[in-house]
């Protein structure tokens, strides 16, 4: 299998309000070749896959049952297998900025005539 056809998943956290965003934006995206959308306790729900080169009209029931479903409960897992290569994670070490403490030297008041 071509480098370019290797499928990988990732599991998204969502609450029942962004569900039908987050299906969306999946479907929208074009990597998306199957979504499973999971209860709180891990069962699954729904799943359907997605179909390359899908167009809206087609879409319409798979919205609207997720909509539907989102009613049910507070969170939800949507686990979604994408093809292409996974992103690459690249650990960043922060930075500690450098810190100057300005210097301050005491001043003599000026003298005054007596």
């Amino acid at each position: 299998m071509s480098e370019e056809h290797k499928s990988w998943t990732e599991e998204l956290k969502v609450s029942g309000e962004e569900l039908l965003r987050e299906t969306e934006k999946l479907i929208q995206e074009g990597n998306v070749t199957h979504i499973v959308i999971k209860n709180e306790s891990g069962h699954t729900v729904v799943e359907f896959p997605i179909t390359i080169g899908v167009i809206g009209a087609i879409l319409v029931p798979v919205l609207a049952a997720v909509a539907a479903i989102a009613v049910y409960a507070a969170h939800f897992t949507v686990v979604v297998t994408r093809i292409g290569p996974p992103p690459v994670l690249v650990e960043v070490t922060p930075v500690e900025p450098e810190t100057t403490v300005p210097v301050v030297e005491p001043v003599e008041p000026p003298a005054t005539a007596s």
